[in-house]
This record gives structure tokens, C-alpha cells and sequence, in this order.
């Protein structure tokens, strides 16, 4: 038996194309590039989030000489959400990001470990995670649950027999 996975995303030719909301909250994402700490891989990312109750959250990558220990933005960006802000649902979040020496021109997704942690935090909070992501010009995606990210992600449910 064969089976399709599939899902519905909207592309916008520049960010100029989202509502004001979203706009907002990509150039938090932008800003949140510059507090990203990369010495090593000279990639930062930026990730802000809103909440349930209107705030804007932002977070970024932060390495280590021990590269294991490091943590990408998505994941320093929910940690401090689900510790902070524990009764609040991320309605969206929006990436950037700025390598060096290379164009921030397209969309950057987020890596398979922060793929599995949206979808945790989806799970726990029973609500999507709306997904903006966009580089500092070009394309923007708009991705309306971060679980459609993460086909066949583990959901921990085995674990609840």
C-alpha cells in the first residue's frame, strides 16, 4: 500500500507581503539575530515568538567550543517560553537568519532536533505553532502548524502504555 504525506503552505515573494502582525514579528526575528552568539559556525539565527497574551519573546543560537552544547534559536526560544511563560500558547514564531559571507535571501527551516521540540511543544500545549520563516530578503513561508514539519514524529505516546 502506498501513502502520500502532504501539506498546504503559503510562499510570499517578500516579507512586505505579511499582515502586520506577522511583519512585527519576523523583524523580532531579525532582531534577535544579533544577540545570537555563533563564534564557530558564524551562522546566527533568530527566532521570536507571540504568546497568548500578545508578547513578543525573542531568542537565538548560542554555540560552545564544546559544539554537543550549543543550542539553535528554536529550541533557547522555547525552553525560555515554557519556563517564563508556562500557561501561554505560542500562537507563531518567526526564523531569520545571517551566515556569514553567504546571502540570508530564502527561507531557513529548523533542524531536525528543533523540528521534534515544536512538535513536543505543540503536543503539550495542544495548540499549532504557526511558522514564519524568511532570511533577511527573498521568499517568505508561512507554515501553519509546526507539525506538518515533522511527518511521523515521535509523539512520546508509546511511552503512555
Amino acid at each position: 500500500m502506498h501513502k502520500k504525506f502532504e501539506f498546504e503552505y503559503e510562499e510570499l515573494d517578500a516579507k512586505e507581503g505579511l499582515g502586520p502582525e506577522d511583519l512585527i514579528l519576523l523583524n523580532a526575528a531579525f532582531k534577535a539575530v544579533d544577540t545570537a552568539f555563533a563564534p564557530y559556525s558564524k551562522f546566527k539565527v533568530g527566532a521570536a515568538a507571540r504568546l497568548s497574551n500578545g508578547q513578543i519573546i525573542l531568542g537565538s543560537n548560542q554555540e560552545s567550543a564544546s559544539y554537543p552544547v550549543g543550542i539553535c534559536a528554536e529550541r533557547t526560544l522555547l525552553n525560555s517560553i515554557g519556563s517564563q511563560f508556562p500557561n501561554e500558547t505560542i500562537q507563531a514564531m518567526a526564523i531569520s537568519y545571517l551566515p556569514n559571507g553567504v546571502a540570508s535571501d530564502h527561507p531557513l527551516s529548523p533542524c531536525g532536533m528543533c523540528r521534534q521540540s515544536l512538535l513536543d511543544y505543540e503536543i503539550r500545549y495542544k495548540a499549532p505553532i504557526k511558522l514564519i520563516l524568511a532570511g533577511k530578503t527573498g521568499k517568505v513561508m508561512l507554515i501553519p502548524s509546526a507539525s506538518h514539519i515533522l511527518p511521523f514524529g515521535f509523539t512520546g505516546s508509546i511511552l503512555d502504555q
